[in-house]
């Protein structure tokens, strides 16, 4: 079977990777719009579901858009530490989740896949976090690279 696009998760401190990786060059830009239209949709399931609103977070925006970098110039698709990552970006988190996608040409089409998946939804729609952050960086090929890092404040 051959994957088009992919997406994985992490909850809590443990990390849980699915997809393909994608063949890429060095990341060539980001695209700040469509992660808003991440957190706005990302809102919106959240009051259907009875949780309050995740608020941007530059710390978290940062982590998120430095593993998307990572991903997209060097050609892979997985999670690797996001805890330590949103740390080092100067988050203290109580607790954080982390959803990566690659291949979604919106913020629409992200989310589609992220609510359709049990754990991402699970991630997305978690009362407990307080605070997001969302990148999406295209490689050298225009194919686009996604995280979204969830946290809660220590």
């Amino acid at each position: 079977m051959r994957f088009r696009r992919g997406v994985a998760l992490t909850v809590a401190a443990g990390a849980v990777a699915a997809g393909a990786a994608v063949q890429a060059g060095p990341a060539i830009a980001a695209d700040q719009g469509m992660a808003r239209g991440v957190v706005a949709i990302t809102n919106s399931v959240r009051a259907r579901a009875g949780c309050g609103p995740v608020t941007p977070n530059a710390r978290l925006d940062h982590a998120a858009w430095l593993h998307s970098r990572d991903m997209a110039g060097r050609g892979y698709f997985a999670h690797g530490q996001p805890g330590l990552r949103v740390r080092a970006a100067g988050y203290r988190w109580s607790a954080y989740g982390e959803n990566i996608a690659w291949g979604q040409r919106s913020a629409g089409e992200v989310m589609r896949d992220w609510m359709s998946s049990p754990g991402h939804r699970a991630n997305i729609l978690n009362c407990r976090f307080r605070n997001v952050g969302v990148a999406v960086v295209y490689n050298a090929r225009g194919v686009p690279f996604w995280t979204q890092d969830f946290a809660s404040p220590r």
